[in-house]
């Protein structure tokens, strides 16, 4: 049952204030207009009054064409025109302020949000790591009469959710590292070697996945960071998986484009896809669709966010298309440097 949305005492208090501020603004307006408009009636009969008296005029159509007359109507007029220009400046300004106002406050609670996925992905991320390892020292030393094919599973498990614990740690401090000031580290980086490297290491760790992997054999070299693309392609690659109905099926290509020059990354995946209106948050540090308490997936949140600033830094562009009938491609160019 989805959960019900609640007001913040404080924004309906604000919401209050700023319904009376228009309403209260309205009936002002409306009043100053009305007795603007009074004022003018009452001046044009003393005019008229006083004109005919004088023997100025001896008829109303005298009257209305009359050089008195017309100036005071034109100045009424112009009173009008600042009654309702000053009336609409006020609702813009108001308007506006109501708007950076709500801003403001979502993107307060997005970042609550957010900080509060974190907490609750992280605490899952950390403990379910040290509890596996911890089993299973548990087993090895409660149970003597293993086998040495039990005791090699039991060590490979232990193993694997200790790189899974360093790089959920390894993740955490790149992510600190890129608030300051981060460059990266340049050497020229055989990507082909590099990519065929990463996509075995993620079939270790997600043998059901089925990868398909085309790589031109022509391809130069590169002159980038090996960390920061090894950061780019592993968590694109875990997360095609992540986020796919078993068994993945994930398409890599890598190529060298012309124009402009630079390598073309493209990961696809036949996964659950991402809503256009998501496209670009999944890029916010900590940012995940859904929520903790119904998300199925692991994750911290950090993996897209990594790539985007390691992309950036190497000032490259990144971008998210569908992959029909159902998935995502996650595109990277990576400039030739």
């Amino acid at each position: 049952m989805p959960k019900r949305r609640t007001i913040h005492p404080l924004r309906f208090l604000s919401l209050v204030v700023i319904a009376y501020m228009l309403m209260a603004f309205t009936w002002w307006s409306v009043l100053l207009f009305t007795k603007n408009r009074d004022a003018f009636k009452a001046k044009k009969e003393l005019l008229r009054m006083g004109m005919v008296a004088e023997g100025i005029v001896h008829s109303e159509g005298e009257f209305l064409h009359s050089a008195a007359f017309l100036e005071l109507e034109q100045r009424y007029k112009n009173q009008e025109w600042m009654i309702l220009g000053e009336g609409a400046v006020f609702i813009l300004s108001l308007v506006t302020g109501i708007w950076f106002i709500n801003r403001g406050y979502q993107k307060e609670v997005n970042a609550v949000n957010s900080r509060r996925n974190f907490l609750l992905s992280i605490t899952h991320e950390l403990k379910s790591p040290l509890t596996s390892i911890r089993l299973v020292l548990e087993t090895l030393i409660k149970r003597r009469q293993l086998s040495h094919e039990q005791v090699e599973k039991l060590s490979r498990s232990a193993l694997t959710e200790s790189e899974r614990l360093q790089t959920l740690v390894e993740n955490l401090l790149l992510s600190a590292r890129l608030d300051a000031a981060y460059t990266p580290d340049r050497a020229h980086i055989n990507l082909a070697e590099l990519l065929k490297e990463l996509v075995e290491k993620t079939k270790e760790s997600y043998p059901e996945a089925v990868f398909s992997l085309s790589i031109p054999a022509d391809l130069p070299l590169w002159v980038g960071d090996r960390a920061g693309f090894t950061s780019i392609a592993l968590n694109l690659l875990e997360n095609a998986v992540k986020y796919s109905t078993t068994p993945a099926l994930v398409e890599v290509d890598l190529n060298y484009q012309q124009h402009p020059p630079g390598f073309v990354l493209r990961v696809a995946d036949r996964g659950v896809g991402i809503p256009d209106k998501e496209k670009k948050r999944v890029f916010e540090r900590f940012y995940r669709v859904g929520n903790e308490d119904t998300r199925q997936s692991k994750g911290t949140g950090l993996g897209l966010y990594i790539v985007e600033q390691m992309v950036k830094a190497h000032h490259g562009r990144i971008k998210i298309l569908d992959n029909p009938p159902q998935g995502s491609i996650f595109h990277v160019f990576l400039p030739d440097a």
